[in-house]
């Protein structure tokens, strides 16, 4: 029990005491030094009493953050031990699910409904010991359970934050006025304003949604548990990232995808600028500028690049100085938070120079915003496959992007890699 309480509960025997003493009109020598010692008492234990709430409010914040994520730490323990074994043969032979896979789906299926077998995507990771050909997990920011993006994930390193929604949309209000600040001009005379504060929602909405379509056969579904389990969860981690990488920048808003960061610059109100000249560290840096300028970022380091392989290619292979050995590519790392290639990400040059997309993350604001709604949703087909003894798996998952701020990116266009002469 808390000191605080204790002394409260002594406070109250002391008043029941003294109300009960000092109600008698003939009270005793002994009485009336009862009275005096209880009230003396009662004095000391006020102090007493604030100064156990003061010591005890660090206590309470520290409980209180306990209690917070608690339950996140818990769920992402039972994450860790999802089996997604235990799904397919479920889904094939209607196994039982057990242990920490049967609480995971059945926590799932209380936040929502699902006509599969519901998968955090979590437990679509490659797992402690396994490798990846894009390399290791590197979120932008820790957060509960499944709020992050997949390992290596492109839209990941660019800054952009993965949003988790049980259901229906969410929406940023974001600061679109233009308050300024006015000296009076005289002893008598009023300063600038009143301006208006005005805001503008930006709004994630579950109307795309994305599809996996696998195929697994019967020879797989007899091998070890270990080797299924892990080539599921590849094909599956791969290929959603790779499809959610290419949406989130690439996405056309029409025929069911979301509208994507270069693709929809225009519509974002991304400021795009064409180069029209080599792909050098100096087409870069005005876009660096620009973001300088507009309060959007401190310095180069708060900047990311996101370039195509042939950009680099070009870059790395220019000296910037004749006889020096630095290369347009050294002087853009150099300067620059960091540059990340992609050959998903960014439109295919084709005939045409290739796009760099610019971001920062002004005021831990992230430049771009991906929702998920709910787990992936795992549905079986028991019927396509049934003479040859196979399987095959849909597992659906609904997305969609915004950009809360436009003036975090800057999209340069025009940017030649092929020698003038």
């Amino acid at each position: 029990m808390l000191e605080s309480v204790k002394i409260s509960r002594r406070q109250s025997e002391i008043r029941s005491e003294l109300s009960t003493l000092a109600g008698k009109a003939d009270a005793t020598a002994d009485e009336i030094r009862s009275m005096e010692t209880l009230d003396a008492e009662y004095r000391a234990n006020e102090t007493r009493y604030r100064a156990a709430l003061i010591a005890e409010d660090g206590e309470r914040r520290e409980a209180g953050t306990e209690l917070e994520t608690r339950s996140d730490r818990e769920f992402a323990d039972l994450v860790a031990g999802f089996e997604m074994r235990q799904v397919v043969l479920a889904l094939d032979e209607g196994r039982t699910l057990e242990g920490r896979t049967a609480e995971v789906v059945q926590e799932l299926r209380s936040a929502g409904g699902y006509r599969g077998v519901p998968v955090p995507l979590m437990a679509l990771e490659t797992r402690a010991g396994e490798t990846i050909a894009s390399g290791t997990p590197d979120p932008i920011q820790t957060r509960p359970v499944i709020d992050r993006l997949f390992p290596g994930s492109v839209a990941a390193q660019m800054g952009a934050q993965l949003i988790q929604i049980g259901s229906g949309a969410v929406e940023w209000p974001v600061t679109t006025s233009a308050v300024t600040a006015g000296w009076a001009n005289g002893e008598l005379a009023n300063v600038a304003g009143p301006t208006t504060y005005a805001t503008t929602d930006k709004a994630l909405k579950p109307e795309q949604t994305l599809g996996i379509h696998m195929r697994v056969s019967r020879k797989a579904m007899l091998q070890s548990g270990d080797a299924l389990e892990q080539a599921i969860r590849r094909d599956m981690s791969g290929t959603m990232g790779a499809e959610l990488d290419k949406a989130i920048f690439l996405g056309t808003g029409a025929n069911g995808q979301p509208l994507g960061v270069v693709a929809g610059a225009g519509t974002y109100g991304i400021t795009s600028t064409s180069a029209a000249g080599p792909a050098t560290w100096a087409a870069l840096r005005a876009a660096v500028v620009r973001f300088m300028a507009a309060n959007a970022a401190s310095g180069p380091e708060a900047v990311k690049a996101l370039i195509r392989p042939e950009m680099w290619s070009y870059m790395d292979g220019t000296e910037a100085f004749t006889g020096s050995g630095v290369t347009e590519f050294d002087r853009a790392k150099a300067q620059l938070g960091g540059i990340v290639q992609t050959a998903n990400a960014l439109p295919t040059p084709g005939g045409t120079p290739p796009v760099a997309l610019l971001t920062t993350s002004a005021g831990g604001v992230a430049p771009v915003f991906v929702g998920l709604w709910g787990a992936v949703d795992l549905i079986r087909d028991p019927f396509s496959d049934a003479q040859s003894g196979g399987l095959r798996l849909t597992a659906l998952t609904t997305a969609d992007v915004t950009v809360a701020r436009p003036a975090q990116l800057q999209v340069v266009t025009g940017l030649e890699i092929t020698d003038p002469s």
